[in-house]
């Protein structure tokens, strides 16, 4: 269809102009709701960075452990000891809402057991087997204190990544496209404003010579 074929309305105008501030609306929320995400990611990775630190340490702490309490004791006392825990860890997990993200939420029961219920008699067992015992639950504790932090940072990671995609098609490709309509309505109903201007004065200038015969 040619271009002069096409008839736009003041109405299709206003309705475009609309869909133009909204489009700029949303740009500027969403830019808004990215900023704050970017906030939060950065703020958590201080958190993992933190803990990965912890980690290490704690891990190098309770293989030092275990290695000593297998050295004084024997490793069978080990395992046996190991093998007495009647009780076991206990995994909740719920979540919580951040900047509109879901995030996990881990809860940990029976990670900690007092020494009188780790299963094992206190007599025939040194202090190491406690203190390996204590160095393990304590790095299995930032374990999930970990896995929490990272799966938390993946899944703001991705909603920025969705967020930056919406925001760059909105100011990319929505938004001038919107313009690009815009601006040919406005010259087309200008275009078409002046040839019915045109078409008047031409019925006018006739009709005067008809009253001059």
């Amino acid at each position: 269809m040619a271009v002069r074929d096409v008839k736009p309305t003041r109405s299709e105008l206003l309705g475009v102009k609309k869909k133009i501030a909204i489009s700029r609306s949303g740009h500027k929320l969403l830019k808004m709701k990215r900023d704050g995400l970017i906030l939060e990611f950065f703020n958590i990775l201080d958190s993992a960075r933190e803990m990965r630190d912890t980690l290490a340490k704690q891990y190098a702490a309770a293989q030092e452990s275990i290695a000593i309490a297998s050295a004084v004791e024997g490793s069978f006392s080990v395992k046996s000891a190991s093998f007495a825990l009647t009780k076991h860890p206990e995994i909740e997990l719920e979540s919580r809402n951040l900047m509109g993200v879901v995030v996990p939420q881990i809860r940990a029961n029976s990670i900690k057991t007092p020494v009188d219920e780790r299963g094992y008699g206190l007599i025939g067992t040194s202090p190491y087997i406690n203190d390996a015992a204590k160095a393990y639950e304590e790095l299995v504790e930032s374990i999930i204190r970990a896995a929490e932090i990272e799966t938390s940072m993946k899944k703001l990671l991705d909603e920025i990544e969705k967020t930056k995609r919406r925001v760059n098609a909105l100011e990319f490709k929505v938004t001038p496209e919107l313009q690009e309509a815009e601006r040919f309505i406005e010259l087309r109903l200008e275009e078409m404003e002046r040839e019915n201007t045109f078409r008047l004065k031409r019925i006018k200038d006739k009709g005067e010579r008809n009253d001059h015969k």
